[in-house]
């Protein structure tokens, strides 16, 4: 990626001398140029290796933190700029141009051309995104192939005997790509009835107004009265010795693996990491999961967390918190060897496989940001944006896993609907208060709103109220009886701030919550409320009657 270099050592700075000028080859924690302070002389250090494009100072300028100092291009970008300056220019016009198809960047294509702009759309590998090809969709066709499997293994508590399943992967793996290529000829259709250019490319800033797009043996100039930037996130590593050894995978890598193995590592307790122990669970392997903080899904109600461990444990999984992963090696057999502190003490964990699921970082390489100055967030890590999508250059926007906030489908789309209503003039603002998040556990979890935890750092008062779905009829014909529906209401206005659910029908009970809060309606709202029986919505009513008379069907849970 490109470097913009800053100076983070006080109010100000001198440059004394500069080692280097455009076009100098530099490498990785090369010194580049002397800044003198008041405590002395400091050297600026490549922070990659590449090809100097820029100097934004000269020698005796006084420099502050945060200016920029000089530009590097590193390798792909300038490999990019070679290859691109012997292709063929056809120059575009465009009211909209956005980089990146996913469930953001394409929804945002969708709802601009139905508004009457001109919508071209850069994407460079599959319309869809990460969340068609290889996030939610993928995952849910495995997690619902391996509920299947675990569904026929226990059917003789429903009366039906059939002991003889067995998981052909190959199978499983054609018919989630079947689903996502169904899905993905969707959205394609989608864009040739809206009308919508599609590149197939990747693109570059060369300019505030232009984009680069290679598209084969051509380049396309595309300038655009207005940008979305909507390219997503990549599955993050951590740095540690052993991380790219054969044996280590991604959440990418996962969704095509040709065999299962009969045992596997997780790096990580957080949604990605939990989906995956439950599923792989289901499929019969030895599943661990090894998690730096003290519980998984750290984002969670403590008490949803908990819970969700509990099971966990029930169904064979072993998890450790407060665990530190200190290194991954090979044995002589290919197996995956994990060392890590726990409690003080070095553990180890052996595996055919291990997964390496810390989360997903930010993906901006290629698209020379700081050509047109697009700041990041503070810690670096995402474009910034304020709460109408736009960055700091105010015809640039930026959308959905790039920015680094909340890294859901849903919100991206949400997201890419308000940049476009800002673009047209219709001021709009991107309200998080009632985002709600589905994690596809068994039993799935669904959230919304404030946790006990948030009222406590807001000094909220507040009040939670809760049903066991153990007393729920519906539940117990599904014999899926475990966990429970909890809300979070304020205690002076009775508004529902937030809720909880774990257990049957979480994903699809989690909207009913979402209305809630998003509305700001009252335990009394829901509790006047008829909900059909039998279902397991009947536990959101309940619920709501624990605040003022109590459940009808369970214990006083207040």
């Amino acid at each position: 990626m490109n470097i913009s270099m800053g100076i983070v050592i006080g109010d100000f700075a001198v440059v004394t001398d500069i080692l280097v000028s455009v076009g100098s080859s530099v490498k990785n924690g090369d010194e580049l140029l002397y800044v003198e302070m008041q405590k002395g002389v400091m050297p600026i250090l490549a922070g990659c290796d590449g090809v100097v494009a820029e100097l934004r100072c000269s020698v005796g300028d006084k420099v502050k933190q945060g200016d920029l100092l000089l530009r590097i291009d590193d390798a792909e970008v300038q490999e990019n700029k070679v290859l691109n300056s012997a292709l063929p220019v056809e120059d575009k016009s465009t009211d909209l141009l956005i980089i990146g198809g996913g469930p953001g960047g394409y929804v945002a294509a969708i709802y601009a051309a139905k508004k009457g702009l001109h919508v071209t759309l850069v994407e460079k590998d599959r319309l869809g995104g990460a969340c068609l090809n290889y996030g939610c969709i993928p995952t849910k066709t495995l997690v619902k192939s391996s509920s299947v499997y675990q569904a026929i293994k226990g059917s003789a508590v429903f009366g039906v005997e059939c002991s003889a399943a067995t998981v052909d992967i190959a199978k499983v793996i054609q018919r989630k790509n079947t689903v996502i290529s169904q899905l993905v000829g969707g959205v394609e259709g989608l864009m040739g009835a809206n009308r919508i250019t599609v590149l197939s490319g990747k693109a570059t800033f060369s300019s505030e107004t232009t984009v680069d797009v290679v598209c084969k043996n051509q380049l396309i100039r595309v300038s655009a009265k207005d940008i979305i930037i909507a390219t997503g996130a990549v599955p993050a590593r951590l740095n540690i010795p052993g991380a790219d050894l054969p044996c280590v995978i991604d959440s990418t890598d996962a969704l095509n693996m040709e065999n299962l193995p009969s045992s596997i590592v997780i790096i990580g307790g957080g949604v990605i990491g939990i989906e995956f122990a439950f599923l792989y669970a289901n499929f019969g392997i030895q599943v661990t999961v090894v998690e730096y903080l003290d519980r998984v899904i750290p984002t969670l109600d403590k008490e949803i967390s908990s819970e969700i461990e509990k099971i966990a444990k029930k169904r064979g999984i072993k998890i450790f918190t407060s665990s530190k992963v200190l290194e991954i090696q090979q044995d002589i057999n290919k197996q995956a060897i994990i060392s890590f502190e726990h409690n003080g003490e070095i553990s180890y964990a052996v595996s055919d496989i291990t997964l390496m699921a810390v989360g997903r970082a930010p993906y901006t390489d290629g698209l020379a940001l700081d050509i047109v100055q697009v700041a990041f967030n503070d810690n670096g890590r995402g474009v910034k944006i304020n709460r109408q999508m736009q960055t700091n250059v105010p015809h640039i926007y930026a959308i959905g896993d790039v920015t680094n906030g909340i890294q859901l489908a849903h919100v991206a789309s949400h997201q890419g609907i308000v940049a476009v209503e800002n673009i047209l003039g219709n001021e709009r603002h991107m309200d998080y208060e009632a985002i709600p998040s589905v994690i596809f556990t068994e039993p799935e979890i669904a959230s919304v709103g404030k946790t006990p935890e948030d009222c406590a750092k807001s000094n909220i008062s507040y009040t939670a109220g809760k049903f066991d779905f153990y007393a729920n009829g519906k539940a117990l014909t599904m014999n899926e009886k475990e966990g429970f529906v909890k809300l979070i209401q304020d205690s002076h206005s009775r508004k529902i701030l937030g809720g909880s659910i774990i257990g049957p029908d979480a994903s699809s009970l989690i909207a009913c919550l979402a209305l809630a809060v998003q509305n700001g309606l009252r335990d009394t709202d829901i509790a006047a409320t008829v909900f059909p029986h039998p279902t397991t919505g009947e536990a959101l009513h309940e619920a709501a009657l624990s605040f003022s008379c109590g459940a009808i069907h369970g214990h006083d849970n207040r």
